[in-house]
């Protein structure tokens, strides 16, 4: 994989685009109103590993509770802004950092240029988010419906508005439903800007539809080296939209954070109760960041070379396993109870040992 070039821009702390690792985004769903409700999920994301979280910012009374919000998280935030221009000029005045904005509804070229230079004087990032669910009636009709060309169409028009004003600390963005269409979008947005681009699979569905739709799209985006930042579009707790998006940066080798858990899908050969054992460790790791490789194995066959390459490894046999600590037996247990036991005292003494680093943003 070689990730594409764009340009690198800064949003708060962070820097977006350029050779900056691919950043982890997400969304509130709580009401922006309600400042402790929303402080109590932006901190549940941030532990998560959110590095940035959009917020939805419907009317005034929403655009009134943001100075509160900034006030308490260090996290870079994003005000989701539609229709009302005011709204996003109050959003950059209580201090977010980012805006996402379609410029094509926030209404006439004097709105827009309003929003634009507030953006300058707050130094945020303005990003231009097309979605396959509102485009213009005019490209609709130009193109017979919703296709990758009028999504980029869409997108490149918007951009020129912002850059008319002199204003270029920008990302785009191309949401659709389907994952053909998203994955053209993109290869074609990549051909002919170099803003930084955030990349997702919109109403992707609930948790598993969802987490495979946006494997699946954002995955083979992120493999041809296209995307900035991420966001998996779940419906469920956006909790889970972080720990999908982790796991797909793991899984193409792009960034790691926490524990690796590897595990057998289990078959006839299987004679321990590795659903158990599975669930224990999952739990136990639920939280963690320690940057280890853990691996639940049910069998003979492939599990004692998968848990010997692992920090720390556990091959079933007949109701018995043999447990590795970094490729060497460290204990054999007989019984489920006790083998359950014995993995979980290694587990907890190799927690113990390992520095909690994550790899990227540090």
């Amino acid at each position: 994989m070689r990730k594409a070039k764009t340009r690198a821009l800064r949003l708060g702390g962070l820097t977006v685009g350029g050779n900056a690792p691919v950043m982890v985004q997400s969304m509130t769903n709580t009401d922006t109103r309600d400042v402790p409700a929303t402080l109590a999920q932006i901190e549940q994301l941030e532990r998560s590993g959110c590095e940035a979280v959009r917020l939805a910012v419907p009317d005034a009374s929403a655009a009134k509770a943001l100075a509160s919000i900034r006030a308490k998280t260090s996290l870079p935030l994003i005000a989701d802004i539609h229709f009302d221009y005011r709204l996003a000029i109050a959003a950059l005045e209580a201090g977010m950092e980012g805006l996402r904005i379609n410029p094509g509804n926030i209404g006439s070229k004097t709105y827009v240029h309003k929003v634009v230079d507030a953006a300058k004087m707050h130094r945020a990032v303005i990003r231009v988010g097309v979605n396959s669910g509102s485009l213009e009636k005019s490209l609709l009709r130009k193109y017979g419906g919703v296709c990758p060309e009028a999504l980029v169409q869409s997108a490149l028009k918007h951009v020129r508005l912002l850059e008319n004003r002199g204003f270029r600390d920008i990302k785009v963005s191309l949401k659709s439903s389907s994952v053909p269409d998203t994955i053209a979008s993109y290869r074609l947005l990549a051909g002919v800007c170099d803003y930084p681009l955030h990349v997702g699979v919109t109403e992707a569905g609930g948790l598993m539809r969802g987490t495979i739709k946006s494997a699946v799209g954002i995955g083979i985006l992120l493999h041809e080296g296209i995307g900035d930042t991420l966001r998996v579009s779940l419906t469920a707790d956006p909790v889970e939209e972080v720990k999908v998006a982790w796991e797909i940066l793991r899984a193409l080798d792009l960034r790691s954070r926490g524990p690796e858990i590897i595990s057998c899908p289990t078959c006839g050969r299987t004679e321990i109760d590795l659903f158990a054992l599975l669930d224990a460790v999952e739990e136990k790791l639920a939280d963690s960041t320690a940057s280890i490789k853990v691996a639940v194995m049910g069998c003979v066959v492939n599990g004692p070379g998968e848990a010997r390459e692992a920090d720390l490894g556990l091959a079933g046999g007949r109701d018995k396993g043999i447990i590795f600590r970094k490729g060497k037996v460290v204990r054999s247990v007989r019984g489920q109870v006790a083998l359950l036991t014995a993995f979980m005292q290694e587990l907890q003494a190799l927690l113990n040992e390992e520095q909690h680093t994550i790899k990227g943003y540090q």
